[in-house]
């Protein structure tokens, strides 16, 4: 079995899947406010990666070739991005964090900037209301709003 670059990302895969399923089946909850409970979106997730990573091993695409520079420099530029997201969420809330997170993947994706800011604030206000609103969950305001 040759080593592409399929082969390495579902290995990648699998391992995060594992990862998730045990951090969910670890999570104690003191009370169940739900007939499944809130494990229940963490584990199919990690059921569904784990399904999928495992056709990229078995599977892989027709080439398996590795990314060219350009776009291996541009997906862990995507990957810086998401890390400082996780970082910045609960720091300065669910809209500021989103709003310079998708705009700076809009730049990084080639949009100009009227284009990426507008893209930024129509998805930070309208996932806020699709989370607030529609699924009743709870988002972090940050400490700025303490402040304002």
């Amino acid at each position: 079995m040759r080593v592409t670059a399929d082969r390495l990302l579902g290995f990648v895969l699998l391992g995060l899947a594992a990862f998730v399923a045990v951090q969910a089946l670890q999570w104690q909850i003191p009370f169940s406010y739900e007939p499944v409970g809130p494990r229940a979106f963490p584990l199919g997730l990690a059921l569904l990666l784990s399904i999928l990573a495992l056709v990229l091993v078995i599977r892989p695409g027709a080439n398996g070739q590795w990314p060219h520079r350009a776009l291996a420099v541009k997906l862990l530029m995507v990957l810086v991005l998401l890390v400082i997201y996780a970082a910045l969420f609960t720091q300065i809330g669910y809209i500021p964090a989103s709003l310079l997170a998708a705009t700076a993947l809009a730049r990084l994706f080639g949009s100009t900037w009227g284009k990426a800011l507008i893209t930024g604030t129509l998805m930070a206000i309208g996932s806020y209301f699709l989370f607030t609103s529609g699924l009743g969950i709870s988002l972090p305001d940050g400490y700025l709003a303490g402040i304002v």
